[in-house]
């Protein structure tokens, strides 16, 4: 990969992260401010989270087919910048679960798609060390999104942080048309051997592979217990200590994000040493101490230790979880759709979190949701020390294409 595309694959991961997030982080602030109530709110965000859920696999599917992987995600771009300004036109209960609808079902072939681009890049030689720089991008635009929406949204309104995604969406469109097609190799980008047919199931690829099972399901409950954390705390704080909704949003994402640039290019320096093992398990370990410590802290002081820990956590896994799959499934020609199906079982938990945190918090409270919603990653812990041993050798694995112990990780030969 030579210098231009290298610069162009790294803007695209910038610029991509505010224009996947749009008013995503600001929609419980700006539907409270509209009278919304947190149940309804927790389960309108749980409807797009169903849809995404739905559509990553298939679309998974759909890019280790296609040899347009740069069209998955400049569609899914100018849909989920149009999708999310309904909003701001409407706050009709069936129009805002209608732009969540679309913006998941778009943005769900982004991540694959990127993924793909980046192996088809790098081969898988290089993967490892390019997702870690990837992230560092990523995670570095959702922080300067995040910071600039939170600036704009307090002094001129919610408009602007809709203004903002547009144009970040713009230079992700631009960013993408920069790699040249001919430079990703379609059958690398997928992980299928030289030596391999184009005729395995991808269903028989993934409910035969048992690391990628117990990967799928340990996300599933960390995801649970993780995604309403940050929009539950936002609304305790906002709701308590009347505090600035969009400026105070946006400290919590600007803080999440800054510690994520440092975590992935740890996690990138961890797997080369240790293998991706350990790094998940890190992640998975932070979210039982954010959930106490959200507990006991629900104030604006508080947000600086909670976005710390998610900032660990989703830093580690934003590097481990593609490498990991893409480690397990090298040679089967399935990565992609292995890629979509993780998305999926971490779709399922965070799809059902903000809506089961939302109607705990009516009953029980803030501080005891964050203790409930942290524990949901005891059981992620308990299946990774179960199989640790399993886990270990398919993330160990020597990463070439067409590596002949591929079938002893689990997928099918």
């Amino acid at each position: 990969m030579d210098r231009r595309t290298g610069r162009s694959l790294e803007a695209l991961n910038f610029f991509m992260a505010d224009m996947q997030a749009g008013i995503g982080p600001f929609l419980g602030v700006f539907l409270l401010a509209h009278g919304w109530q947190s149940g309804w709110i927790g389960t309108v965000m749980t409807i797009g989270g169903v849809a995404g859920m739905l559509m990553t696999t298939p679309a998974g599917a759909l890019i280790d087919a296609t040899s347009h992987k740069r069209l998955y995600v400049i569609i899914p771009g100018i849909c989920t910048v149009a999708a999310s300004a309904i909003i701001l036109y409407s706050q009709n209960l069936f129009l805002v679960a209608m732009s969540q609808i679309i913006t998941a079902v778009a943005g769900a072939a982004i991540g694959p798609a990127v993924a793909g681009i980046t192996l088809g890049l790098v081969r898988q030689a290089g993967f490892n060390r390019q997702l870690g720089r990837n992230q560092a991008f990523n995670h570095a635009g959702n922080m300067v999104g995040a910071g600039l929406s939170g600036f704009l949204g307090w002094q001129f309104g919610y408009a602007f942080v809709f203004l903002l995604a547009a144009l970040f969406g713009l230079l992700s469109i631009i960013s993408v048309l920069m790699i040249p097609s001919s430079a990703i190799d379609d059958r690398v980008a997928r992980g299928l051997a030289e030596d391999r047919s184009d005729k395995a199931s991808a269903w028989r690829v993934l409910f035969e592979c048992k690391p990628l099972l117990v990967l799928a399901a340990s996300l599933a409950l960390f995801h649970l217990g993780n995604a309403a954390m940050l929009p539950l705390y936002g609304l305790a704080v906002v709701s308590i200590n009347h505090t600035n909704g969009p400026g105070f949003v946006a400290i919590t994402i600007v803080v999440a994000q800054s510690v994520m640039i440092g975590a992935s290019i740890v996690a990138m320096r961890m797997a080369e040493k240790d293998g991706y093992w350990l790094v998940l398990l890190v992640s998975f370990a932070a979210l039982p101490i954010r959930g106490l410590i959200a507990a006991c802290f629900v104030g604006q002081w508080g947000v600086y230790p909670v976005q710390i820990l998610d900032g660990i956590g989703a830093g580690l896994q934003s590097v481990a979880v593609p490498g990991l799959v893409a480690r397990i499934l090298n040679g089967t020609g399935r990565i992609n759709v292995g890629q979509g199906a993780v998305m999926t079982a971490q779709g399922i938990g965070a799809s059902l979190s903000p809506a089961i945190g939302g109607w705990i918090a009516e009953g029980l409270g803030y501080s005891a949701t964050f203790a409930i919603l942290g524990s949901f990653a005891l059981g992620s812990i308990s299946l990774w020390f179960a199989h640790a041993a399993l886990l270990r050798k398919a993330g160990d694995k020597p990463p070439d294409i067409g590596d002949p112990t591929v079938a002893s990780s689990g997928a099918p030969a």
